[in-house]
C-alpha cells in the first residue's frame, strides 16, 4: 500500500452489516478437488455512485498438493470487480469521471462539485483517480484486444499508421502507433532523440509478439524510413499524400506570402485614408454593450417633405453601402493561408479583383466619389502585384491538377504503378510551361524533385486495401487532444505540460459508453493494473523537479542536497 494512502484519514460511514464475497466455485476446476476458504480479510469501505459497501473477502485454495493450484488463492469475481484493490471507490465512480473529464471536458472541480452529492471526496481525490486509476485501467483495457489484433495480424496483415506531436524547447516528442483496421494502439510514449536508432527501438518491441506487418503509413521524418525498412523490412511503407503536396508547395506558398504582405501594403498605402473609417459612436470606439450601452437609433417611418434638416434617405444607404465594400477590403486584408491549397496572396488578388469589377459595374450604374476612388485605388494596387499573382496561379494549378490526379475518387481502381506513370507524364506535360520563367521553372524543379524524393512511398495506398492515403487521421487525433485539454484546463502552457506527463495514456481511445466503460474498466487484471500505476508513477517522476514555486523549489533541493549527504557518508571509511 502506499505511503499516501495509508496516511489518509480513514472516512467514518455507517452501510450496515459487512458482505462477505467467497470465491465463487467450491471445487478446484484443475483436479476437481475441494476448495478451502483461506482467509477472511479486513473489512474494507467502498463508495459507488449508488450506495457505500463495507465488504471483506474469502479466497479459495487448493489441498491438493499434486495440483497446479495448490495453495493458490483464488479471489472472488465480485471481489475483484467492486474497486480496485487499495481503493475506497468503485469501478463506477472511475469510471464516470473519467467520462466527465473526456467526453463532457469538464474540469476537476466541476466534476468534483457534480460527485459530492454523492459521494465523500476531494477535489485532490478527484484528480487522483482519473490520473493514476482511470487512465492506468483504460490503458489495461486497451490490452485485452490482442486476441483480435492476432486475427487481422494472421488473415492479411496489420495496418500500421505512425505520427507525432511537435515537442516544445527540447522536450520529448509524443509519438503514437495505431492498428488502423482495428484502431488499437500498439505503443504510444515519448521519444528522446528522432533519429533512426530511437525509432528502431520505438518498434521494434512490436515484431517480439510475431505479429505479420503488410504495411506503414506516416510523414517522411528523417531516421523514421531507415527505421522502419529495418525493423519491418516486409512491409510497404507508405508516405502521407498531404505532407507530399505540402512539402512541393513550399516555394510557391513562401512567394505567396511575400505577394501577400506586398498587396496588403500597396492597398494600405492607396486607400488607408478610407479603410480606416468607421461610423462610431466616439473616435476609437465601437459598438458597446453593458449597463452604458451604445445608444440605438430605431427605424423611422418616412421624413415630412417639408422637413429640410432630414438626411436624404437615399443617400443613407448609399454611404451604408460604401461602408459595407470598405469593410469588405479591411476583411481580405487579414487573410491566412493554408498550404498547398488555400494561399492566401492568390485569394486576396482575386477576391479583391472582384470587388473591382463589382465597383465598375456599380459606377457604370450611379457615379459616385467614394467608390471611384476605392475602385482607382485597388486597381493601382493590383497592377502592382499582377505579374507575380499570374506565375503563382499557374504553380497552384500545377498542385490542384497533381492533387485531383491522386484522388482515387470516381475514378475505376488504378494500380500504384499506373498512378505513377499518370504522375510523372504530367510533370513532362507541364516542363514546357515552366520554361516561360526562372520562377516557375524553379516551382517545377521542386516539385519534380519531391515527387522523386515520395515515389518510394506515394503509391502504395492504391495496391493495399483499407491503406489511406493521408495521416489526417492521426494529425486530427493530435488535435483533438490539444483542443480538449484546453477546455478542460484553460491555459495552453497547462495543455503542454499535461501532454507531457500524460500524453500516452490520453491518446488511449475510451469505450463508446458510460457503461461499457464501466464494465471494461471491471475487468481489468488487478497484477496488470498495479503495473500500469508503476508505470505512470515510473513517468511522473521525470517531472518531479519542474516546478515555478520558489519554495517547493527549495524545499526540493535541500531534500537533494541532505540524499547526497547521506549517500557520501555511507560512501566515506
Amino acid at each position: 500500500m502506499e505511503e499516501a494512502e495509508i496516511m489518509r484519514t480513514q472516512r467514518v460511514f455507517y452501510p450496515g452489516n459487512p458482505i462477505v464475497y467467497t470465491h465463487e466455485l467450491s471445487v478446484c476446476p484443475t483436479c476437481q478437488g475441494p476448495l478451502q476458504v483461506a482467509y477472511t480479510s479486513g473489512p474494507r469501505t467502498v463508495q459507488s455512485m449508488s450506495d457505500v459497501q463495507t465488504i471483506r473477502h474469502q479466497p479459495r485454495f487448493c489441498l491438493n498438493r499434486d495440483c497446479t493450484k495448490y495453495r493458490v488463492h483464488c479471489r472472488s469475481a465480485q471481489w475483484e470487480q467492486s474497486a480496485p484493490r487499495h481503493c475506497t471507490f468503485g469501478y463506477d465512480v472511475i469510471a464516470q469521471i473519467g467520462w466527465l473529464r473526456q467526453m463532457q471536458y469538464q474540469q476537476f472541480e466541476d466534476i468534483h462539485a457534480s460527485l459530492r452529492a454523492h459521494l465523500q471526496l476531494s477535489e485532490s481525490e478527484v484528480r487522483h483517480l482519473y490520473h493514476e486509476r482511470y487512465l492506468a485501467l483504460l490503458a489495461c483495457h486497451e490490452r485485452a484486444h490482442w486476441e483480435q489484433l492476432k486475427r487481422v495480424s494472421a488473415q492479411g496483415g496489420l495496418l500500421l499508421s505512425l505520427d507525432g506531436i511537435c515537442p516544445e524547447g527540447g522536450e520529448p516528442q509524443l509519438w503514437v502507433v495505431r492498428e488502423l483496421q482495428t484502431g488499437l494502439t500498439l505503443r504510444s510514449g515519448w521519444l528522446s532523440r528522432l533519429d533512426q536508432s530511437a525509432f528502431v527501438n520505438f518498434l521494434q518491441p512490436i515484431t517480439q509478439w510475431n505479429l505479420q506487418v503488410l504495411a506503414v503509413l506516416s510523414d517522411k521524418q528523417r531516421g523514421l524510413e531507415p527505421a522502419v525498412a529495418v525493423v519491418f523490412p516486409q512491409a510497404k511503407h507508405a508516405l502521407c499524400q498531404t505532407h507530399y503536396l505540402n512539402n512541393a508547395a513550399a516555394p510557391i506558398a513562401e512567394d505567396d506570402e511575400v505577394m501577400k504582405i506586398a498587396l496588403r501594403k500597396e492597398v494600405r498605402s492607396e486607400l488607408g485614408s478610407l479603410i480606416r473609417q468607421e461610423d462610431v459612436e466616439r473616435p476609437g470606439v465601437l459598438t458597446i454593450t453593458g449597463l452604458i450601452p451604445t445608444p440605438v437609433e430605431l427605424p423611422k417611418s418616412a421624413p415630412p417633405q417639408d422637413d429640410a434638416d432630414c438626411a436624404d434617405p437615399v443617400d443613407t444607404q448609399r454611404t451604408v453601402i460604401v461602408q459595407d465594400i470598405l469593410r469588405r477590403v479591411r476583411y481580405l486584408l487579414t487573410l491566412k493561408g493554408r498550404p498547398p491549397f488555400r494561399l492566401a496572396g492568390i485569394e486576396m488578388f482575386e477576391r479583391l479583383s472582384e470587388l473591382a469589377t463589382c465597383l465598375d459595374m456599380m459606377m457604370s450604374q450611379y457615379p459616385d466619389d467614394r467608390l471611384s476612388l476605392v475602385s482607382q485605388g485597388l486597381r493601382q494596387a493590383l497592377l502592382s502585384a499582377q505579374s507575380d499573382y499570374v506565375e503563382l496561379r499557374q504553380a497552384a494549378d500545377w498542385l490542384a491538377h497533381i492533387s485531383n490526379l491522386l484522388d482515387p475518387e470516381g475514378r475505376p481502381h488504378r494500380t500504384g504503378a499506373e498512378v505513377e506513370q499518370v504522375l510523372f507524364a504530367y510533370l513532362d506535360e507541364i516542363l514546357p510551361q515552366s520554361q516561360l520563367s526562372s520562377r516557375l521553372s524553379n516551382f517545377h524543379n521542386k516539385i519534380c524533385q519531391t515527387s522523386l524524393n515520395y515515389a518510394s512511398g506515394l503509391f502504395h495506398c492504391y495496391d493495399v486495401p483499407g491503406l489511406p492515403r493521408t495521416n489526417n487521421d492521426r494529425e486530427s487525433e493530435f488535435r483533438d487532444l490539444n483542443r480538449r485539454l484546453l477546455s478542460t484546463t484553460g491555459q495552453h502552457g497547462l495543455v503542454k505540460r499535461i501532454i507531457h506527463r500524460y500524453g500516452g495514456w490520453e491518446l488511449i481511445p475510451h469505450p463508446d459508453s458510460l457503461s461499457d466503460t464501466i464494465a471494461a474498466l471491471t475487468q481489468v487484471d488487478a497484477h496488470e493494473f498495479a503495473q500500469e500505476r508503476e508505470r505512470i508513477r515510473n513517468h511522473r517522476r521525470r517531472f518531479r523537479l519542474h516546478t515555478r514555486s520558489a519554495q517547493q523549489s527549495q524545499v526540493q533541493l535541500e531534500k537533494i542536497v541532505q540524499s547526497w549527504g547521506a549517500l557520501a557518508s555511507i560512501d566515506s571509511p
